[in-house]
């Protein structure tokens, strides 16, 4: 499913004296396929952009009392907006958002709170049922709740009957996750899925992300404030800052903008750190900043420096 955004805007308790404006004008293309990162400081409109995405957030036109307003006379029109994604129109009222939603899976920070069912059997099967236009039969739901499990790599013997708040941190958030992707989801949006982990448990919910991309949902959106994260797993990476977008590139390009980035108060990747460094010093190795393609070509760009000192002392030696 493309998404697709165009000319979007957003305000928070409009018409009052505590209005906010969280988007401007916000435009952005993300294509079927792509692992996509999205990164900002707190209030740069981010998250509001991206429960857009499954009419968490509706734009005033798809809310049922909208009534359009007849423009003042000489105003300029603005531009028209469009929100699409898949098929879907997030812009028109009629729009059948339940069926949106369980196309478009979303994954909030610490989703393990999430969790309130009885056995970890009920609350992933919840969302199936919810969304099921018909009711299922019950080896129908034992099937999907099943795969769901194993594919998020829980056992689903061994969990199905637990109370989900005897699970350990890890599988609670697993088990959120299973709770999301049990509708098979063609988009899954995370707002920072990997917050509160250790290393270990970041790189083990990296590889569940990435298997779940491959074989499960066509399409990832990856909020993040980690850029090494985003530096090692993202296609393109969207910058948001004070409600506007101010970059889409690859992450190699993004992080190759040392300056700009510390002006929007964002970190760059530890890779980015140390070739700012080497580039205050003349030095500039060109690197994805991942820190095995970095450490790859940092070790050849030695390589060659050594091997070009060697032949000129070899050269002067023999010249002497």
């Amino acid at each position: 499913m493309r998404i697709e955004a165009e000319h979007i805007n957003y305000t928070y308790n409009p018409g009052t004296e505590f209005a906010v404006q969280a988007l401007k004008d916000i435009s952005l293309t993300i294509e079927e396929g792509e692992f996509f990162g999205v990164v900002g400081h707190t209030g740069s409109g981010k998250s509001t952009f991206i429960q857009h995405l499954n009419g968490l957030i509706l734009q005033p036109s798809a809310q049922k009392k909208y009534r359009p307003k007849k423009p003042k006379k000489g105003a300029p029109v603005p531009p028209p907006s469009v929100l699409k994604v898949g098929g879907f129109d997030l812009l028109n009222k009629k729009t059948d958002f339940r069926a949106l939603r369980s196309k478009v899976g979303m994954v909030f920070q610490y989703p393990e709170v999430q969790l309130f069912a009885e056995t970890v059997f009920d609350d992933v099967a919840f969302g199936l049922k919810n969304f099921a236009k018909e009711p299922l039969k019950p080896e129908a739901i034992e099937e999907a709740v099943r795969s769901a499990l194993e594919t998020v790599g829980l056992d689903y013997a061994e969990v199905k009957d637990k109370s989900p708040f005897d699970l350990s941190g890890g599988q609670k958030r697993r088990v959120a996750i299973a709770g999301v992707i049990v509708t098979r989801p063609e988009v899954l949006v995370l707002d920072e899925p990997a917050a509160g982990l250790d290393p270990l448990g970041k790189k083990e919910l990296m590889a569940l992300l990435h298997r779940l991309h491959a074989d499960w949902c066509k399409t990832v959106v990856f909020v993040s404030h980690d850029m090494d994260e985003v530096a090692e797993n993202c296609s393109r990476v969207a910058v948001f800052a004070d409600g506007q977008i101010k970059y889409v590139l690859t992450p190699r390009a993004l992080f190759s903008k040392f300056d700009e980035l510390d002006a929007l108060g964002l970190e760059l990747p530890a890779a980015a750190k140390i070739a700012r460094l080497l580039h205050e010093e003349g030095i500039d190795i060109e690197s994805d900043f991942t820190p095995d393609d970095f450490a790859e070509k940092a070790a050849a760009y030695l390589s060659a420096r050594l091997g070009q000192t060697e032949k000129t002392e070899k050269g002067e030696g023999g010249e002497a």
